[in-house]
C-alpha cells in the first residue's frame, strides 16, 4: 500500500535523503523546508498519512505548526511523527502533550529505522497517543 508523507525539516539533505528512501517503496512523498510552508498545504484540506516534523526550523518551529494543526484541527487522521535531534524529556513531554504519535531522534536512527517506524505508526490504525 502506497502513503503520502509530509516530510518537514530545514536541512535540505536530511529531507533529500528521507524522500528517496519512502519514494523508492512507491510512497508519494512532499517535502517542506518549514512550518509555513507545512500549515498553507494542510489549510487547502491536504492530509497525508504521516506527517514527519522536525522541531527546530527557522520562522515557524515543529512545536508552533503542531499547536496550530491542533488548535485549527488541521490534518486529522493523519500521524504526525517527530524527528528531531531534540531528545530532552521536556521536549518529549511537550510533544505528549500535543498527542504526536512518534517520537525519532534523529542522531540515533538511520533512514531505514525511520522509513520502518513510519509505516509501524501508519499501520496502528486509530491514534492512540504516542509510542514513545
Amino acid at each position: 500500500m502506497a502513503y503520502r508523507i509530509y516530510l518537514v525539516d530545514d536541512d535540505r539533505f536530511l529531507v533529500d535523503l528521507y524522500a528517496v528512501k519512502f519514494k523508492n517503496a512507491g510512497h508519494d512523498v512532499s517535502a517542506f523546508t518549514g512550518g509555513e510552508a507545512l500549515l498553507a498545504e494542510l489549510r487547502k484540506g491536504s492530509v497525508p498519512d504521516a506527517i514527519l516534523l522536525d522541531l527546530i526550523m527557522p520562522g515557524i518551529n515543529g512545536f508552533e505548526a503542531l499547536e496550530t494543526i491542533r488548535k485549527e484541527k488541521l490534518a486529522q487522521g493523519a500521524k504526525i511523527i517527530v524527528l528531531s535531534n531534540q531528545g530532552q524529556d521536556s521536549d518529549i513531554e511537550r510533544a505528549k502533550r500535543l498527542a504526536v504519535d512518534g517520537y525519532i531522534i534523529k542522531a540515533s536512527a538511520i533512514p531505514s529505522e525511520v522509513f520502518a517506524e513510519t509505516l509501524r505508526t501508519i499501520g496502528q490504525g486509530t491514534s492512540g497517543g504516542p509510542q514513545l
